[in-house]
């Protein structure tokens, strides 16, 4: 979804950190010299079945500020339909991007405003359907989340 891929670039897997070299990439099964941002690819690399690898696994570029798994990451959640509503040490699945793991709610920061995104009130003790949070969040297995900037 950002950077480029080409063959021979080494590249690290995340959260796992397999590092290894990218043989070939393919479009349509006719190799490319590189794949941009948006191209939906296939790609070959060196010493790494298949089996190693799995859903949600994300390719970087080894050398150049690769991707890792976070212990914890902030999140702006909106409350869409919760029957009762929730607290800090609610660990529901989410999926972000092809991953599918169980993340705790560690700590609510803000509830805001779904509107005007201001907040409403500091550290609450628990959120409801149609409410927005600002939360610190911590998965319950390896994942790799992006930065939001």
């Amino acid at each position: 979804e950002t950077g480029v891929i080409k063959p021979g670039m080494s590249v690290q897997f995340a959260p796992v950190g397999i590092v290894t070299e990218v043989k070939s990439v393919e479009m349509h099964h006719e190799q490319v010299d590189q794949a941009l941002p948006g191209d939906n690819v296939g790609f070959n690399i060196k010493n790494v079945s298949v089996k190693d690898l799995r859903r949600g696994f994300v390719a970087s570029n080894a050398k150049k500020d690769p991707a890792y798994g976070a212990e914890s990451f902030v999140a702006q959640v909106m409350v869409m339909n919760h029957k009762n509503g929730f607290s800090a040490g609610y660990a529901p699945v989410l999926d972000c991007h092809t991953a599918h793991v169980a993340c705790k709610f560690t700590k609510l920061e803000n509830k805001t405003d779904r509107r005007t995104n201001k907040v409403t009130e500091a550290e609450p003790k628990s959120v409801k359907t149609g409410d927005g949070v600002t939360a610190t969040l911590a998965p319950t297995k390896p994942l790799c989340v992006e930065d939001y900037k």
